[in-house]
């Protein structure tokens, strides 16, 4: 089966998930306009909205581009227009709807409700996550496919290190073999505060830096309006250099995280790195379906706890309540592994596991790996040397 009959069937799958939730929840129809949901619903990305009944084939109304050909395409400039299209194929209009509500603007939800006279519509955007934490088989492949090209490129990282770099300078040429192995160049994530370009790569001090940004590490960043990450300090000898570059070659990303050290780095950042790698080690033991996701956040905390290093757990000045999250064709998709997660493990739920320390003067510390929980237990998807790799 080539990829374009794979695709067709999995969106049947897909879209047969999202009526079933609708129905469950008793709605009648769901609307969708954001890039991220319309591409896990149709396969391609197109500005307009993807109109789906409880029951029945989905509608796809179009602004741009021309010469969409699916079944049931219409083309419009407004969506006042949804309604009256629906209305003139004799279909009733729904009185009940879902909208995503967390993303659209108030403007468009209003537009949007008013056209087909409705008060108020559930909320899509907490759905549609929900549903697409769960991957298929087809996006299981196609995340297997970027964790293999997300290794080659960070196999040849030390290549392209020289001393007397800044940390943008090495950055750059990291990100330049990331588009040479097929990188999007995007890195996709959900949310406010999430602005960032292909990933963070933080060296020495810098990881100390608290950032606006919700990321598990900050980093002053190259400029005010980006404080996050690189900041264009030079790179000196026993500093380590945390690389944490997005793994997006396929639309689904893996997440992964490595660390290098100029020559010999200080006996406690190894350390507190081999305390990280114990971490993942312990979880893939013990995670399986119907583990809770608080429960993966225990474990990592008992061992740093037991190895005396709290002050330096997710950072220093300011430190990240949660140890892990969900990947997809987000980078922060659910669950999210914080102590007061309601969540538990699901077959098929892919997660990245990022338990990582930051050692003052010296750097940051610790792993990220992408793993996806299986019928008895979970598979690590990222597979490359572990330990702080000497440059």
């Amino acid at each position: 089966m080539n990829y374009q009959e794979a695709l067709s069937k999995d969106l049947e799958i897909r879209c047969s998930r999202l009526q079933a939730a609708m129905r469950a929840m008793n709605v009648e129809a769901c609307v969708l306009t954001t890039t991220v949901n319309v591409f896990y619903m149709t396969g391609c990305v197109y500005n307009g909205y993807f109109y789906l009944p409880a029951e029945g084939e989905p509608f796809h109304f179009v602004k741009r581009p021309e010469g969409i050909a699916f079944d049931n395409t219409t083309y419009i400039r407004k969506p006042e227009q949804i309604a009256d299209e629906l209305q003139g194929r004799n279909i009733p209009l729904p009185e009940n709807l879902l909208l995503e509500a967390d993303v659209i603007s108030f403007g468009e939800c209003s537009r949007l409700l008013n056209s087909f006279g409705l008060n108020a519509a559930a909320n899509a955007s907490v759905l549609m996550r929900k549903i697409r934490s769960v991957k298929t088989n087809f996006e299981l492949e196609q995340i297997k496919i970027c964790a293999r090209r997300h290794e080659a490129v960070y196999k040849l990282i030390p290549s392209v290190f020289r001393r007397g770099m800044t940390d943008i300078e090495f950055q750059i040429e990291i990100e330049k073999l990331m588009r040479l192995h097929g990188s999007l160049g995007l890195f996709r994530s959900y949310g406010e505060n999430m602005d960032i370009y292909m990933g963070s790569l933080l060296a020495g001090e810098n990881a100390e830096v608290p950032s606006p940004f919700d990321f598990a590490l900050g980093g002053a960043g190259s400029s005010p309006v980006l404080p996050l990450g690189a900041s264009g300090q030079k790179i000196q000898e026993g500093q380590t250099i945390m690389v944490d570059m997005a793994g997006n070659y396929t639309p689904w990303m893996t997440d992964m995280t490595r660390v290098f050290s100029v020559g010999k780095t200080l006996d406690i950042a190894c350390r507190a790195h081999q305390v990280s790698i114990d971490i993942h080690n312990h979880t893939m033991d013990t995670a399986k379906p119907g583990t809770k996701c608080s429960d993966l956040y225990e474990i990592a905390m008992e061992r740093v706890a037991r190895a005396n290093l709290e002050p330096y757990f997710m950072g220093t000045r300011q430190q990240a309540k949660f140890v892990g999250h969900g990947v997809g064709l987000e980078i922060n998709e659910p669950p999210v592994l914080t102590p007061r997660s309601k969540e538990i493990l699901e077959p098929n739920i892919v997660f990245a596991l990022e338990p990582k320390f930051v050692i003052p003067g010296v750097g940051a510390v610790g792993i990220e790996n992408t793993y996806v929980v299986t019928n008895d237990g979970i598979e690590k998807l990222t597979i490359l040397e572990e330990k702080i790799v000497e440059l």
